[in-house]
């Protein structure tokens, strides 16, 4: 792993260079030492020896360190192009609007890394720093479509108002295609007063600290949901979405804690985990093979008049379904003729983001601003919660500091999900996303959607089968051979 230390660090436009260290390297001090010498005292089971755990120790206390501090700067919003997340959008030529971009953006969950949790089971992990970036996106993409499934689409959440931090600034830019400025904020909120700032607004920084504020009246039964939902992604061998369990998932596709883990192998292991558990209702989770949406498969699980007896047919005929898409934009990096195409998919009331980043630095994409992705960082350490007591803050668990980064350095392997609740909405979401892939210029779209099965066209069985995904851009009359290759999370472009 490279050194760097905190003192050193430093963001360059919107990039923490300490970032971009090589998660591989790091992973080789976590893989237990081969026995080169027999030894019938040595214990034969696969806990890890002394040396390992000490190793783990270390590591783990500076990837505490490294990601539990921050540097306090402010990100930059332009007051002429409008900023889209997850449907909506927001035009921040006044106050009203920034105050309901504001809330619109802290209502959504935010999952970080996590220290002091129960260790994962067969290591000395008590912490998910340095390698768990990418479960921790899985987890905030899953945390939005339990949103949508569970709350009204309009739900905010009641105590975002009470957050008085303005973590960012509106400005008139000169140029509407370019909307960059100061550096980004890191995770600042209202439990992060021991940093003093200057802006460039004091006088209406000011004016909208002295304005009223808007009452949203409390809905405790939103509420409620609210608390039950985070409680299942606690840090806790029995969370049903907590690491633990993922991990645990993982293990069947070959990975463990402190591996790199892919966008596409967290697709499955988030379809896995919900299928697993009882604690969510009438929800399915679908995941595309070859890039490609199979609707037949999608019906399949969804439609229970096809697993229902006409006695036991019941008025919810229709599960509700998220659909998880790996894909690839690209060879090494992005290619730019699908960017407006990733704006189109954004800009859709049915997706639920993007799970991919930079190269080893997962990142949980929500929207946009011209020619810069809006997203979550999961790569903050902070304290696990006890979320078993009543009256827990969730505070943690919501981030106030908007970032932003350029298309242009995503990293091409992501995953695109998305959320239908009826069976008509699943109709319309194939409908706009074919709208929304069909801007590319690109020969071949991101994904297809194909009516059938997929072994309609030779594969064996439908998505929800596979462990492992497989990934290939493939046209339908070729997706026949696609079973064959080996499951990977390669992607090849034909």
């Amino acid at each position: 792993m490279n050194s760097v230390s905190p003192s050193a660090a430093q963001y360059v436009g919107d990039v923490m260079q300490d970032e971009l260290v090589d998660i591989r390297r790091q992973q080789g001090s976590f893989r237990p030492r081969p026995s080169q010498v027999s030894d019938s005292t040595r214990d034969t089971t696969e806990e890890p020896d002394e040396v390992d755990k000490l190793k783990a120790k270390f590591i783990s206390a500076w990837n505490n360190v490294k990601y539990g501090w921050t540097i306090k700067t402010k990100t930059s919003f332009n007051k002429i192009s409008p900023v889209h997340i997850l449907g909506q959008s927001f035009l921040l030529n006044n106050e009203d609007e920034v105050e309901r971009f504001r809330l619109a953006f802290v209502s959504r969950i935010w999952m970080t890394y996590r220290k002091e949790f129960p260790q994962l089971e067969g290591t000395s992990f008590t912490t998910d720093c340095g390698w768990g970036c990418m479960l921790r996106s899985g987890q905030m993409m899953l945390a939005q479509g339990l949103l949508v499934h569970l709350m009204p689409r309009d739900w905010i959440w009641p105590d975002a108002h009470q957050l008085s931090d303005v973590d960012f600034e509106v400005f008139r830019s000169r140029s509407p295609v370019r909307a960059v400025g100061i550096p980004i904020p890191s995770f600042a909120t209202s439990r992060m007063h021991n940093t003093p700032e200057k802006t460039l607004t004091t006088d209406n920084l000011a004016r909208m600290s002295q304005r009223k504020r808007p009452e949203y009246s409390r809905d405790k039964q939103a509420e409620a949901i609210h608390h039950k939902l985070l409680t299942w992604f606690e840090d806790q061998p029995d969370a049903p979405f907590g690491v633990h369990e993922l991990v645990e998932i993982g293990k069947s596709s070959g990975k463990k804690a402190g591996d790199w883990y892919g966008p596409s192998i967290v697709a499955h292991i988030i379809r896995k985990a919900v299928a697993k558990t009882f604690v969510v209702h009438n929800l399915a989770v679908y995941v595309a093979q070859d890039c490609t949406v199979y609707k037949g498969d999608v019906v399949h699980q969804c439609d229970l008049l096809q697993s229902q007896s006409p006695s036991n047919q019941n008025n919810h005929t229709w599960k509700s379904v998220i659909i998880l898409v790996p894909v690839r934009l690209g060879g090494e990096a992005l290619n730019p003729s699908y960017i407006e195409c990733v704006k189109k998919i954004l800009q859709l009331d049915c997706c639920i983001g993007i799970i991919g980043g930079k190269p080893k630095h997962s990142l949980f994409f929500i929207g946009f601003q011209d020619e810069q992705l809006l997203y979550l960082d999961p790569h903050y350490c902070q304290p696990v919660v006890d979320v078993s007591e009543v009256n827990f803050s969730p505070e943690s668990f919501h981030c106030s500091s908007p970032k932003k980064m350029p298309f242009n350095r995503m990293d091409p392997s992501c995953t695109i999900g998305f959320y239908a609740k009826t069976k008509k909405d699943f109709e319309s979401l194939c409908s706009s996303v074919s709208v929304a892939l069909s801007s590319s210029k690109e020969k071949y779209p991101i994904f297809t959607f194909v009516e059938g099965c997929g072994q309609d066209y030779g594969l064996e069985g439908h998505s929800s089968n596979h462990s492992v995904p497989t990934a290939h851009i493939l046209t339908p009359h070729t997706v026949e051979n696609s079973y064959n290759r080996r499951n990977s999370d390669e992607f090849v472009f034909l």
